[in-house]
């Protein structure tokens, strides 16, 4: 097993673009580590360089205690499943998982013991006779996994493996890569532009943007304290509310104002000091649609945070309601309880919960307070 160490690491093409720049990231052995972020971010070029498919035009990349930047893909003792699962099309199920190791002339008996085992850890024993063209998507991947399985690497790395299946597999094989990994004890690395499956199956996440690392943290961390916008806005879904407005002092009171509407912020955000150089300025507030609500509870209890809204759109989950509204020109998205009785068209009151109201530079888009 091994730990995986990446130190300002630069990708430059000719032409002077560059698809990542100065990564600097320390995955610990055992670790499920994802890059999560849009198309063109720079993720999926990191994992290829780490697997030795693109050179590094700068830094340094260690596997253990082994610099690795010169050492050919096959001698790296990593395993990569990539998003179309790369079998070979005219070799059985069974043929596909053991090739690389019939490449390093293990023994027959060894590979059959390997592949079986391997088979077995997936539940594609009674496929092993059949080839690629006889097999469902997520039976692909099961086997493209089986093929990285079989030669025992220190390092998995992951590209997109699932974006190939339809949305209840995916659920599925979310579940069964997270105990595949508990089952073999091994660092994966995983690319996936589905912040669903990064906040699912990760110890840590890597959020990217323009080859630049965002933030590096656990899943709830992420969630609960991004540190800007692009952040706060890619990691949660619904995406968070942004709010455009003002941070105005009456007193000893600090609120934030939008609109009509002057929110006051609770004691732990209005005293923080970074806060008071944004007195008088234009900001930015960020809330999640589950702390917006239309319940009377809420309602109630949350009485000094009450805001008028119009209903644009609902969205029925099954579990809950997405509620579409307008509240002073700014477009707001509500998660509010299956039961909810506020119907399109219908002018409402939301109750916003303060105590979660993030607010960000509105120039320089970090965040000021959590």
């Amino acid at each position: 097993m091994a730990s995986v160490s990446l130190k300002h690491i630069y990708k430059k093409y000719p032409g002077g673009v560059t698809a990542v720049s100065d990564f600097c990231l320390e995955i610990k052995d055992k670790e499920f580590i994802i890059l999560v972020g849009p198309s063109g971010c720079g993720k999926s070029t990191t994992l290829r360089m780490i697997a030795g498919l693109e050179e590094i035009t700068e830094g340094e990349l260690f596997i253990g205690d082994r610099i690795v930047n010169d050492i050919a893909p096959k001698d790296r003792d990593i395993a990569m499943v990539f998003q179309n699962y790369a079998l070979y099309p005219h070799m059985t199920v069974f043929e596909n998982m053991a090739f690389g190791l019939k490449l390093r002339k293990i023994p027959k008996e060894e590979i059959k013991r390997k592949v079986e085992e391997a088979a077995k850890v997936l539940d594609i024993q009674h496929l092993l006779d059949r080839r690629p063209a006889a097999l469902s998507g997520g039976q692909r991947q099961r086997v493209a996994l089986g093929r990285a399985i079989v030669r025992q690497p220190k390092v998995f790395l992951l590209d997109e493996p699932l974006s190939n299946l339809d949305a209840k597999l995916r659920t599925q094989m979310r579940t069964e890569l997270t105990k595949l990994h508990q089952r073999l004890a091994t660092t994966f690395i995983y690319v996936t532009h589905d912040q669903v499956e990064a906040m699912t199956m990760a110890t840590r996440i890597v959020v990217m943007k323009d080859g630049l690392i965002q933030q590096v943290d656990s899943p709830q961390n992420l969630y609960d304290y991004p540190v800007n916008m692009f952040v706060a806005g890619f990691i949660g879904t619904p995406q968070m509310n942004f709010i455009n407005g003002t941070i105005e002092k009456n007193g000893s009171d600090i609120f934030f104002c939008f609109g009509k509407n002057k929110l006051q912020l609770p004691a732990e955000k209005a005293n923080n000091e970074a806060l008071q150089e944004y007195i008088g300025k234009e900001v930015v507030a960020g809330i999640r649609p589950e702390c917006i609500h239309d319940e009377p509870i809420y309602l109630e209890s949350l009485s000094n945070w009450v805001i008028d809204a119009h209903v644009e759109v609902t969205e029925l989950m099954g579990s809950c309601i997405y509620l579409y509204v307008v509240a002073d020109e700014q477009n707001l998205i509500a998660n509010v309880n299956a039961h909810s009785s506020s119907a399109v068209g219908a002018d409402i009151k939301v109750a916003v919960d303060v105590n979660r109201l993030h607010i960000f530079d509105k120039d320089t888009e970090k965040c000021i307070v959590h």
